[in-house]
């Protein structure tokens, strides 16, 4: 493997800080500076960008399902709404995904077509039926004697059903 020659400014205090390093590391500032980068490197690499749908993908489906979505009755109601139109709801770390149905593709979250697991379970009094974050119901359905858990938004004021 050749190396190529880089030159860097860095400030005396962390060239001294660098050196303490490398000699207790038993290593040349030189390697030290390129495990850390390619540590760096590996961990950029790796990190899994935000999941965040197209909106030309979203705002069609939020128009086609927003009747659904503000109608339904419960889950059940729900699920069934949405397979008859070719979706289903599934739990997705502390919300919910859509997912294209029946081979089951994630598509976007529930909450980029406006409604959010906390307020689709406040309105249905339940969680989704075997969601794993079961913390989530005692935080959004043990509300207030006003019915919005304390910093919540409240639905009437700021999305509509």
């Amino acid at each position: 493997m050749s190396l190529e020659r880089v030159e860097m400014k860095i400030h005396p205090d962390m060239l001294r800080a660098a050196n303490r390093l490398a000699r207790q590391r038993d290593v040349t500032v030189g390697q030290l500076v390129r495990d850390l980068l390619s540590r760096e490197i590996g961990r950029a690499s790796a990190a899994k960008p935000p999941v965040r749908a197209d909106e030309r993908l979203v705002a069609p489906l939020r128009a086609r399902l927003a009747h659904d979505l503000a109608e339904a009755e419960g889950w059940d109601d729900l699920q069934a709404r949405l397979t008859s139109k070719g979706y289903v709801l599934r739990a997705a770390g502390g919300g919910l995904a859509l997912h294209d149905w029946p081979a089951d593709r994630r598509i976007c979250k529930a909450s980029e077509l406006g409604f959010s697991y906390a307020r689709l379970m406040r309105r249905f009094g339940a969680p989704l039926p075997g969601h794993s974050h079961t913390w989530l119901e005692k935080q959004h359905l043990n509300q207030t004697q006003s019915g919005t858990p304390k910093g919540a938004p409240d639905d009437n004021l700021t999305e509509p059903f």
